[in-house]
């Protein structure tokens, strides 16, 4: 359980950030940039949800997401090391549950023809800026990962990259299950 009792403690006065296992680092580390973004991630998708009164379904599906990211961030948070108790990891079942639900909602959907770009309705709109972070934040776990000890959970940048793809998805299910896409013309203003 978590016990936040004083919002300031002035201990990132100097510049640094603690990780959960009590280590410091300054806080532009990559790692503190990884989970900042994924708490970036976050935030967007509560955006989403601000306009998908109309849709439960695809809420609710936000709403788990949310929770994962939580984990997410407290697993990077914690880096796994040699000779350490386990702290809360990212699992392979999560990332099953997000393939199935992208899996729910795309077989409601026609096959693209185009890119599409980024509008429509407003939870659509919001989906694909959510779609963005969720990418860089892979990005930076992914080149977190190939700096020398420093791991990351193999789980955690699957859950990203199919995050990304389950929030394509629901953007085009969100634009009236992709009628209301809006479709890139290459060359169009030529």
């Amino acid at each position: 359980m978590v016990v936040l009792n004083r919002i300031y403690t002035r201990t990132g006065d100097d510049g640094t950030t603690a990780l959960g296992s009590g280590e410091r680092r300054p806080k532009y580390d990559l790692r503190i940039a990884a989970y900042g973004t994924v708490d970036e991630t976050n935030a967007a998708i509560g955006v989403v949800r601000l306009h998908l009164a109309g849709s439960p379904a695809v809420d609710a599906m936000l709403g788990r997401i949310q929770n994962d990211l939580f984990d997410l961030g407290a697993d990077l948070a914690v880096p796994e090391r040699e000779g350490k108790a386990e702290r809360l990891r990212m699992l392979a079942s999560q990332v099953e549950r997000l393939e199935r639900d992208i899996d729910s909602l795309n077989d409601q959907l026609a096959p693209l023809t185009s890119f599409v770009l980024p509008g429509g309705a407003p939870a659509s709109a919001y989906l694909h800026l959510a779609r963005t972070i969720c990418r860089r934040a892979e990005r930076l776990m992914v080149e977190l990962a190939a700096q020398p000890d420093e791991p990351v959970n193999q789980a955690g940048i699957q859950y990203m990259n199919r995050l990304s793809d389950f929030l394509f998805v629901a953007s085009r299910f969100q634009n009236n299950k992709g009628a209301g896409d809006v479709l890139w013309v290459p060359g169009q203003n030529r």
